[in-house]
Order: C-alpha cells, then sequence, then structure tokens
C-alpha cells in the first residue's frame, strides 16, 4: 500500500510538473527586444563637424533586418512580440522640416512571440483578425525637435507624432524617438504606449494570469537609400 501511495504521489508530480511546464512555455516570454542603436551611443551635444545635408536628405527606405515590437506585461512576465515584415520610407529634408514624411506598416499575420498557439490567437478573428485587417500601419504627422544638423554616429532625439491604425481603428501616438547616422545608414529606436482598449480590443486575462492594460510599441529600424 505505502510503495502504490509513493508511486501515486510520484505520478501527481510529474504530472504537476508537466503542466507547469506547458503553462510556463505558453505564457512565457520566447523574444527578446533587439537594440539597433548601440547602447554606448552618445547623444548629440554642440561642437564638431556635422554631416553634409545631401547625405541625409532623401529617400530612405526600411531594410529587411528592421523589426517592429510589441510588449504586454503579465503578473508573470513581460511577453514581446516581433514583427520582422516592416515595410516603409522615411523623406528627410533637414533643411525644411515641412517636407519630412514617414510611414511604415507590418504584416499582422507575421506578428510572431515563440509560441504558434498565442500567435495563432494574436491573428485571429477573436482578437487582431489578420483575415480581415492584414496591416498595421503608421503615418507620421510631424517631426518634433529633429535637429538640422547631424553628426556621425551620434544620437539625435525628437518626437514622432502621428496615427497608428490596428484593425480598422485609428489612434494618435507618439514616438519616443531616437536617429543616428553612420556610413550611410539611419539607424531609429522609438517607443510608445497604447492600451488594448484604444484599438477596441479586450484584455486577454486568464484564469491564472493577469494582463496589465498598456502595450509597449518599439520601433527598431534600419534605414538606407
Amino acid at each position: 500500500m505505502k510503495q502504490k501511495m509513493i508511486a501515486l504521489s510520484a505520478g501527481v508530480i510529474v504530472v504537476l510538473v508537466g503542466a507547469y511546464a506547458a503553462y510556463d512555455y505558453f505564457a512565457g516570454n520566447h523574444v527578446t527586444v533587439q537594440e539597433v542603436i548601440p547602447a554606448n551611443a552618445s547623444v548629440q551635444a554642440s561642437g564638431g563637424a556635422a554631416v553634409d545635408a545631401s547625405k541625409l536628405n532623401g529617400e530612405w527606405k526600411i531594410q529587411p533586418e528592421s523589426k517592429v515590437y510589441f510588449s504586454v506585461t503579465t503578473s508573470k512576465e513581460t511577453v514581446n512580440f516581433e514583427s520582422g515584415e516592416v515595410q516603409g520610407q522615411w523623406t528627410l529634408d533637414v533643411s525644411d522640416l515641412s517636407k519630412n514624411a514617414a510611414s511604415a506598416s507590418i504584416e499582422i499575420a507575421k506578428v510572431q512571440s515563440g509560441n504558434a498557439t498565442r500567435d495563432s490567437h494574436v491573428a485571429g478573428e477573436k482578437f487582431l483578425n489578420a483575415a480581415a485587417f492584414p496591416k498595421a500601419e503608421f503615418k507620421a504627422k510631424s517631426f518634433e525637435g529633429l535637429p538640422k544638423e547631424w553628426k556621425e554616429g551620434e544620437k539625435v532625439t525628437f518626437d514622432l507624432p502621428g496615427t497608428l491604425t490596428v484593425k480598422g481603428v485609428s489612434k494618435d501616438v507618439t514616438f519616443k524617438t531616437d536617429a543616428l547616422y553612420s556610413g550611410g545608414t539611419i539607424k531609429l529606436e522609438g517607443s510608445s504606449v497604447v492600451t488594448f482598449e484604444d484599438f477596441g480590443l479586450k484584455n486577454p486575462h486568464a484564469v491564472v494570469v493577469d494582463t496589465e492594460n498598456n502595450i509597449t510599441l518599439q520601433l527598431r529600424l534600419v534605414m538606407a537609400k
């Protein structure tokens, strides 16, 4: 009898460990947000030689290595979702900021978190509904605080307000943005915060995990002419 109880207890433990491992995989984070601007890059200061305007002005296209992330924080941890299918461009004119324009979009069906079941739910009809609304799109309205002079390898900081459209709902958002020019490439990082309610989405609370209402959006863009 004692041996049966030990075996039963062992079986229960195995089942519980397996269930926890399955939950941990489903609810856990499997995506790391990658930086494109070096962490030790300095913020542009006065003095020093500026990058020639002819190198900055023109049409810049988002490159394949670019990514967009959105993150939700649960009672367990922050979970990141990633899209590597970013398309768009930036028309840059440092002499006349009114001529600046930028737009970008991602394919909702290709957003992934490292968990196929969760990703299918996010892209499904009850959440982002990729079949009916295949893209999320952003269009800039202005470039607030964008400097007219840039320096090679140094960050410039500005605000990027614009309109974000998700699931057919448009919302004004502002990305706090850093950009860096180096060797013919512009690298850009930006972040903003929205909520599920902003786009008519229901907070995905689960029985064993709570989810904050805020969603953090992060741009990690590499652009070239």
